[in-house]
């Protein structure tokens, strides 16, 4: 039983970095792709007054990053559920 817990441990780490790795990914492109990189590109369009580019760089990476938190919460909980049926 001892075994199962610690392959089942290792499988759980290896999927939460996983989602950490893609998530955080996400979130850096968007906030250096689309406030940096693609900054000239996303000023063509306003979005309430203010070009894309701009806003991307300063609200639009908070709002994705805050997305992402309930995103990853929810891969989580999840994670967690099936972690605890296999224990049973």
């Amino acid at each position: 039983m001892q075994i199962n817990k610690t392959i089942l441990a290792k499988k759980y780490w290896k999927k939460n970095i996983r989602y950490l790795i893609i998530l955080l990914s996400i979130w850096a492109l968007v906030s250096f792709g689309a406030g940096i990189v693609f900054k000239e590109t996303l000023d063509q369009i306003y979005l309430y007054g203010f070009p894309l580019g701009f806003w991307f760089a300063q609200q639009g990476s908070i709002y994705v990053f805050v997305i992402l938190i309930f995103i990853y919460v929810r891969l989580m909980n999840r994670l967690d559920d099936s972690v605890k049926k296999e224990l049973k």
